[in-house]
């Protein structure tokens, strides 16, 4: 974990949110906000060192994006829910689909941000995990941002190299086209099914003999299958 730990910041209420991106942002967090589950998930949630995750929220909680996160992702970032439901059975329900603490609305900015840093620092050594995909002699690091073949760097653009992560953390799955829109561009930026095709052209040619691996089926989008 780097001296300025990211928090993901998910609520549908935007009040809220503001009041925690400037106060987290104050104690040195680095803050995103997202105000919805569906926004939060097209996020590179695996960049972050903490999510405050809402319980109740438009059509998909966040008991279900914690599970989606969990059983469908496999993450390991701490989450700590947010809510004003305090019965027995919805605290245990939070800590059943993954979460790590439960903090009752309304709460204390100070109550909160101590929170975090007890989660933080008794999840240190997890968040400390290295994210390194091998495939023979090529090797794409998630945490460093680099991308090897036979321990020569390979230049890619950041689009480019968070295709070939999203393909190698899914290596054998066909993954759509939209989804990786979805994905890798979730900046509101205009683009279309081509921006894909392309970006996966000019990758297959960077990754040499590795880029027959990138294959693409009509109805399914493209995957990373070893022969």
């Amino acid at each position: 974990m780097g001296s300025n730990p990211k928090i993901l910041v998910v609520d549908d209420e935007k009040d809220l949110c503001e009041i925690l991106e400037f106060n987290l942002s104050s104690e040195g967090f680095e803050t995103s906000v997202a105000h919805s589950a569906e926004q939060a998930l097209k996020l590179p949630l695996e960049e972050f060192d903490l999510i405050l995750l809402d319980v109740m929220m438009g059509e998909m909680s966040g008991y279900k994006m914690a599970d989606k996160i969990r059983r469908e992702m496999q993450l390991t970032l701490p989450i700590i829910f947010m809510t004003a439901k305090t019965a027995e059975n919805d605290i245990l329900t939070g800590f059943n689909v993954g979460g790590d603490d439960y903090i009752s609305k309304p709460f204390s900015i100070k109550e909160m941000v101590a929170r975090i840093k007890a989660v933080l620092k008794r999840g240190q050594p997890n968040l400390k995990q290295t994210k390194v995909y091998k495939v023979e002699g090529l090797e794409v690091d998630a945490n460093s941002k680099t991308v090897q073949i036979d321990d020569e760097p390979v230049s890619l653009t950041r689009k480019e190299f968070e295709i070939i992560t999203l393909l190698l953390k899914h290596q054998g799955q066909y993954i759509g086209r939209n989804e990786i829109l979805d994905r890798v561009w979730n900046d509101d930026v205009i683009v279309t099914e081509r921006n894909v095709d392309v970006n996966i052209a000019r990758l297959r040619k960077k990754i040499g003999k590795y880029g027959q691996y990138i294959k693409g089926k009509s109805g399914y989008g493209y995957a990373f299958k070893q022969p």
